[in-house]
């Protein structure tokens, strides 16, 4: 006999109009109620340095705050990259103690996290400091709310599970992509499922954080590209959420007008500091963005494609993302022309025409913005007996925590899925042919 979750999921998959409407009632409620939430609970900003001696301003932060023992977040190739030299060498100009872990991974689990918190409580660390990417930023805002709380990771999985504050905590994205350093969550994968767990807790939000577009000159093309995309999801789907505000509105706006003019710089010159921090500042802004207004499906499937088949976040998303904007165009038709007219994505002498067609050209415009970062479109091993559960899995992200223009049953979820395998499958004979050509 199934159980009622399993009951409640498999009405998710289900095409019956009426289930389909108690599912849209359930999913709008729940999103007036985190709406309700985002503006009830305050939700502190971080300090934010910005340019090329950010990091020592922040350095300059912690150690007037208090901090004597510094614990390091970040991973073994920034490390091996020498990366957090820049951080270390001025603590040691200061004569500030740290201790440094680089056990942090793509996608980090539990035991991941639960190693690093053993490091910084057995050095009695008094701040945390992260260097990193999203996957940095998240694990050091696990360890320090664990710490904070003296307990397990685990057990702040959900919303407001913390009784205490966060330990002191300090972040340097070394990535424009997740804006982590500004919001109000962590990700944590299950060591043997891989499936995506969630905190939430206004407490997890950062001290401070520095933008420093020297830190971020070495990050490779493939990955400026795909963090790059990211940003523009979060801001995008920011400003198509129902949750949307004139707060939220600046700086999703602010996010995209910047992607748009500065992310095909920084790819194609990585050294270009200009590029880098208006990214790394974009970055930030969609994560202030999404902090309120929410996300949506794009965020939803990519975070299922990233479980199944190992795609990395970035481009996941921009895999998925012309798809769910397609989905979007009809209920999001005026905010979209808002949106371009907003931030000069208008086609010369196109300001006076239809929302329609603003709408239709912006969305082609990201498309070649995606297509002109070469980022790889298919996905390897897609299989039709997983759509069940990806599409089950992406509607709960949906209904549970985000407020979307346009809910689609399942159906909806696994034809974008279908499409996306499809169009890999028709790359992969593309690329088969063109290497018996060669």
């Amino acid at each position: 006999m199934p159980s009622k979750k399993q009951s409640s999921l498999s009405k998710l998959v289900n095409n019956n109009p009426l289930q389909h409407a108690g599912y849209l009632a359930v999913a709008k409620t729940r999103a007036k109620v985190l709406k309700a939430f985002s503006y009830v609970i305050p939700i502190r900003r971080p300090m934010l340095f910005v340019g090329e001696t950010a990091c020592d301003e922040i350095c300059d932060m912690l150690i007037n705050e208090g901090s004597t023992n510094v614990f390091i977040v970040t991973d073994a190739v920034l490390n091996k990259l020498g990366i957090p030299a820049k951080v270390t060498d001025y603590l040691d100009s200061k004569n500030i103690s740290y201790q440094l872990y680089d056990g942090i991974t793509p996608d980090p689990t539990f035991k991941v996290v639960e190693e690093g918190l053993r490091k910084s409580v057995d050095a009695k660390c008094d701040s945390i400091l992260a260097i990193g990417g999203g996957s940095v930023i998240d694990a050091a805002k696990m360890i320090a709310m664990s710490q904070g709380n003296n307990c397990k990771p685990r057990q702040l999985i959900g919303i407001l599970k913390a009784r205490k504050p966060s330990m002191p905590l300090y972040c340097i994205p070394t990535t424009a992509g997740t804006g982590s350093e500004a919001t109000l969550g962590a990700v944590v994968s299950d060591d043997k499922t891989h499936q995506k767990a969630l905190s939430i807790d206004p407490r997890m939000v950062p001290l401070a954080a520095a933008i420093d577009p020297v830190i971020m000159k070495g990050m490779p093309a493939h990955i400026t590209a795909d963090t790059g995309i990211d940003v523009l999801t979060h801001a995008l789907e920011a400003w198509m959420s129902v949750n949307a505000s004139v707060e939220t509105d600046y700086y999703a706006a602010s996010a995209v007008k910047s992607v748009m003019q500065y992310l095909p710089l920084a790819y194609k010159d990585g050294g270009d500091l200009k590029a880098r921090e208006e990214m790394g500042i974009a970055a930030h802004y969609g994560g202030i963005a999404f902090n309120k207004a929410g996300l949506g499906y794009v965020h939803a499937i990519a975070h299922q494609l990233g479980a199944y088949y190992s795609i990395p976040h970035g481009r996941a998303n921009a895999i998925v993302l012309p798809y769910v904007l397609d989905l979007n165009r009809k209920a999001s038709e005026k905010r979209l022309a808002a949106l371009a007219k907003k931030t000069g994505m208008v086609k010369h002498g196109q300001a006076s025409s239809g929302n329609g067609a603003i709408a239709d050209n912006l969305i082609a415009q990201v498309r070649e913005l995606i297509k002109s970062l070469n980022i790889d479109p298919t996905v390897k091993g897609m299989k039709t007996s997983d759509f069940d559960s990806i599409a089950k899995a992406a509607a709960k992200e949906v209904s549970d925590t985000y407020a979307v223009p346009t809910y689609m049953p399942a159906s909806g979820i696994k034809e974008i899925l279908t499409k996306i395998m499809q169009a890999s499958e028709g790359r992969s004979g593309e690329n088969k042919s063109s290497d018996k050509a060669a």
